[in-house]
């Protein structure tokens, strides 16, 4: 029986690659070697293909393609492992190595690195694994696949039900590509490694990323680093991390996270309770960022090793960090990686008496020779000083210097105004008194002149007011950053969490009582930059102006076991992709109310109605109108009676 469809298989190979792409793409050959000839060498091939041997099947599809045959490859078939990165095959050589293992049964792991495959060579080899059930682990990575490419390989993970391993890096997948990996792997629970790195995903693409691992229960390992999610995309694709259950190694370097993405991480830490590996690095955090995650490691008890190398951090980040360890009981944090940041004696002191309670605890850092910075001083204006003494004894600023002033001329000597201050009881240094000699007497005569004073104390305090305004000013815009971009957070997290699922609390597990749930896709809440010299950018308005919409990723109605598997058809062209909306798609919209989902899973919908009445003064004046009218005709009713 194996021998009758390794008959079949040839064949139809063969056939196909001779009569369908060999016309194709051979036109010239055609047309001056003639029909005859052709059709001679396909009926030669006729002849010997029952007895050809996976060596002699890929000798001849390179004959045919017109490719030097890889040697490296004839001589490790039969291997498990058959290398051939960078060995320069293109797609036309990716096609006869497609057509040679159709029915091989001996290779798990295909490497094809930087071989230039493109699109093309990646649909022949995407259709080899729609028959092929022994490869594993694949690797297309510096492929330049492109959107073209990422469509074929979504496509063959709805059917293939081998692979496990899938390395992609370097393909320069856009952001929109991320949609694909998406809609596969909601339904592809096989593949354990996912490695997307090197490509150029940005905020829509986090987006899509962070509905894939919400909607997957299988990846175990996702390399996302060298990507552009930025603040937006962290943001979303944190989203997802709060509800998946599986993952474990993950992989965000060389993404620009900033603060902003920290703090969205540290909230999905909180509730994620499967992941082991994290790594954070070059992600432009700062101590402040480093807070803000610590914040969800202090309530997450799996994550084993943290790698935050060669981000903005200093002795104050690292000592929080090693903090965690100390004060959570029941942390699983083994290694931290700070290699570039220079620590102090204190950080090494407090390292090893938390090694005695952790032994297992490893710590990387860049040496010892790092300090804490000292904040300046905060300068204190002797004007205020002076004034802060008077209204303590409710006396006025004149009073202070008459006493000085036994003349009444408002001219005072500087030896005398110095003596007098220093007798005083008033707590000022030597450097603020002789500030105050220097404003009081600017011309340099000897004689303090303090007529002037009045405005000078005024000047003061309208100083002291604008300043007080900067900072609170700045306090008001950091909360309300935070706050936005934690409301964004919990939009994005219901927006990718299936409606019967439930987190019960951090660290715990998340129930799901239905089993599996069709994707239910819905808009993730608006995005905005935040610019910090825009002081009109957290108004409501802004907040629900624009809003970024997800596709619509639905759960294929055909399961695997219930397809049947067939020999491809290497040389077929592949279709169109369709602009109108997927049926899926379409059925959901259907099944659900509009104005439900809207006001249910929709944040802006919540930011509208939560919207004050902007239009209540007209409405308020109408009814006082109301009532003067009323007024009036009792006064009118009056003198009749």
């Amino acid at each position: 029986m194996r021998g009758d469809e390794d008959v079949s298989f040839h064949s139809l190979s063969l056939d196909s690659l001779s009569l369908t792409d060999y016309e194709n793409t051979h036109d010239v050959i055609l047309e001056d070697e003639g029909d005859i000839e052709l059709d001679a060498e396909v009926s030669e091939l006729k002849l010997i293909r029952k007895d050809l041997s996976t060596e002699e099947l890929y000798l001849q599809a390179c004959k045919l393609v017109g490719v030097v045959p890889v040697r490296y490859f004839l001589r490790n078939l039969g291997s498990a492992t058959i290398n051939l990165n960078h060995h320069g095959l293109g797609p036309l050589g990716a096609k006869a190595l497609a057509i040679a293992l159709v029915t091989d049964m001996h290779t798990t792991t295909l490497e094809l690195a930087d071989n230039f495959v493109l699109a093309e060579g990646a649909r022949y080899l995407t259709e080899m694994l729609r028959a092929n059930f022994t490869v594993h682990n694949l690797d297309l990575s510096g492929n330049h696949l492109q959107t073209a490419g990422a469509e074929c390989i979504a496509k063959m993970l709805l059917e293939n039900i081998s692979i496990k391993s899938l390395k992609l890096s370097g393909n320069k997948f856009v952001e929109d590509d991320a949609k694909w990996f998406a809609e596969a792997l909601s339904s592809n629970y096989r593949v354990k490694e996912l490695d997307l790195s090197h490509n150029q995903f940005c905020g829509r693409g986090g987006e899509h990323l962070g509905q894939m691992i919400a909607n997957n229960d299988g990846l175990e390992v996702l390399d996302l680093s060298w990507n552009h999610l930025r603040m937006k995309g962290a943001v979303a694709f944190c989203a997802g991390l709060k509800v998946n259950t599986t993952l474990k190694h993950l992989d965000l370097s060389f993404n620009g996270f900033g603060n902003e993405g920290a703090l969205a991480l540290g909230e999905a830490l909180k509730f994620n309770n499967t992941l082991v590996h994290l790594d954070l690095s070059n992600n432009r955090i700062t101590d402040e960022g480093a807070s803000l995650l610590c914040k969800g490691l202090e309530a997450n008890d799996t994550l084993r090793a943290l790698q935050m190398a060669y981000n903005s951090l200093t002795v104050e980040g690292a000592l929080m960090l090693i903090n965690v360890v100390k004060n959570t009981p029941r942390t699983a944090i083994e290694e931290i990686n700070i290699c570039n940041v220079l620590v102090n004696e204190n950080f090494v002191q407090l390292l090893e008496l938390i090694c005695q309670e952790h032994p297992s605890l490893e710590v990387q850092y860049g040496g010892v020779g790092g300090f804490i910075a000292k904040k300046p001083r905060k300068r204190v204006d002797p004007m205020k000083v002076i004034q802060d003494y008077l209204d303590q004894r409710k006396l006025r600023l004149w009073d202070f210097f008459r006493n000085i002033d036994k003349d009444g001329t408002m001219r005072v000597p500087v030896v005398d105004f110095r003596k007098a201050v220093q007798q005083s009881s008033i707590p000022l240094e030597k450097f603020q008194i002789e500030e105050l000699i220097q404003r009081l007497d600017r011309d340099r005569t000897g004689i303090v002149d303090y007529r002037g004073l009045a405005d000078t104390r005024k000047q003061m305090m309208r100083d002291h007011r604008r300043q007080l305004r900067k900072v609170e000013s700045r306090q008001k815009k950091e909360k309300q950053k935070s706050d936005r971009i934690l409301k964004t957070f919990e939009s994005a997290v219901e927006a990718v969490t299936p409606r019967s699922s439930m987190i019960i609390s951090p660290g715990a597990a998340k129930e799901d009582p239905g089993g599996l749930q069709p994707f239910s896709a819905t808009p993730l809440s608006s995005w905005h930059h935040i610019i910090m010299s825009t002081s009109s950018r957290y108004s409501v308005n802004n907040m629900s102006s624009e809003h970024v919409h997800l596709p619509m990723i639905a759960n294929p109605s055909s399961s695997a076991g219930m397809r049947s598997y067939s020999q491809p058809n290497l040389f077929a062209g592949v279709p169109k992709p369709s602009t109108s909306k997927p049926s899926s798609a379409q059925g959901m919209h259907s099944r659900s109310n509009p104005s439900v989902s809207s006001s249910k899973l929709s944040p802006t919908a919540n930011l509208t109605r939560s919207r004050p009445a902007l239009n209540t003064e007209p409405s308020s004046k109408t009814k006082v109108k109301g009532k003067k009218k009323k007024t009036k005709k009792r006064k009118d009713i009056a003198p009749k009676e």
